[in-house]
């Protein structure tokens, strides 16, 4: 049903292909858009994005370690480090 297509990046300008397996995961989740950009600048991007955010210093409602999080944290909710949240998430 789908076919390999050639996009070009919006970004850098080179060509790159959208494969049948991505289209049908795009087909999926209901996306409506072709991507605009090479993984390449899309990966770029998400980086460029993640350095600019601001991280918050905390305590771990768990374990008491410091932890470092990406949200202003406050007193109504526990806040876990990495390691807590993801044993948590495990059971």
């Amino acid at each position: 049903m789908y076919e390999d297509k050639t996009l070009v990046c919006k970004e850098c300008g080179q060509e790159f292909v959208f494969t049948a397996g991505e289209q049908e995961f795009y087909a999926e989740r209901g996306f409506q858009n072709e991507p605009q950009r090479c993984k390449t600048c899309r990966d770029a991007r998400k980086a460029a994005t993640r350095a600019n955010r601001e991280m918050f210093t905390t305590t771990c409602a768990n374990c008491g370690k410091e932890a470092q999080v990406p949200f202003q944290p406050s007193n109504d909710r526990p806040v876990y480090c990495s390691e807590c949240y993801a044993a948590m998430k495990q059971q």
